[in-house]
């Protein structure tokens, strides 16, 4: 990976840092090719049981794409200077949410335009009390990607979503934790050591159960209620058939805490 993303595996836990503090952990094209090679190898990877998605420094997580590098290709006249939502923004944020294992973004300062949809793509906001978010699309005359205008909508409602959108601002950890953007607030100085409690404790747990609430979650949103009933059915075999089910049981009757397999 180059430089201006970070990765790294350990015990079953993919750690993916965004590495352009100077810059706000803005996305220029090395970032975002890194960072979808990234987030793609460690959806891939069966050794990979939980992922962290974090950033350098501490005054932004990621205010989404490089403008300066933007405005250059645009003054080039470039017919293919959108196409990076096609190339990068797509394949990062289905990687991050179809991952067949929980991420944890670990927010740590300002998440702006696609570095907001990366962290609503995750499947837990652990955010620092001095953090914040903004759509900021509409601000640059764009309009919503990084599949924010899927995840924003489900996160907080269709009415909470346009409003952040046509009216971008920024929201304070306080307030997301309102909204439920952030799932929880630590001290800044405490959110990466919190961060990677929480995300080990995701790569020991039962990594197929966890991949089915997500696809189930997923599923249930955009299905009526006799389609989600098959689907739980569908997805509940699966997870019973896992070891860490049978794992699981044994340690319960026999008051024994469960060492989980991840399959």
């Amino acid at each position: 990976m180059a430089d201006t993303v970070l990765y790294e595996v350990s015990d079953g836990l993919a750690t993916i840092t965004l590495n352009r503090p100077e810059a706000m952990n803005a996305l220029n094209i090395a970032a975002k090719v890194a960072l979808r090679e990234a987030v793609e190898s460690a959806a891939a990877d069966e050794a990979v049981r939980a992922v962290l998605l974090t950033a350098a420094g501490e005054r932004a997580f990621c205010v989404g794409q490089d403008l300066k590098e933007h405005i250059g290709l645009l003054a080039e006249g470039s017919q293919h200077v959108m196409s990076t939502v096609a190339e990068h923004y797509n394949p990062i944020v289905r990687a991050l949410t179809e991952a067949p294992k929980p991420v944890v973004a670990a927010v740590n300062g300002v998440a702006a335009g696609a570095g907001f949809g990366f962290a609503l793509a995750a499947d837990y906001r652990l955010v620092a009390d001095t953090a914040s978010f903004n759509t900021s699309f509409a601000g640059v005359a764009l309009t919503a990607d990084s599949g924010v205008s899927w995840t924003l909508p489900r996160v907080i409602g269709p009415g909470r979503a346009a409003d952040l959108l046509l009216f971008p601002r920024s929201i304070t950890a306080k307030e997301a934790l309102e909204l439920g953007i952030a799932n929880r607030i630590v001290p800044a100085a405490s959110l990466r050591t919190a961060a990677e409690q929480l995300a080990r404790m995701l790569a020991e747990g039962p990594t197929v159960a966890y991949a089915a609430i997500k696809e189930a979650v997923a599923y249930g949103y955009s299905h009526s209620l006799a389609e989600t009933l098959v689907k739980e059915d569908e997805l509940q075999t699966r997870a019973g058939a896992s070891q860490d089910h049978t794992i699981a049981v044994r340690a319960f009757v026999e008051k024994g805490t469960p060492k989980y397999l991840g399959r």
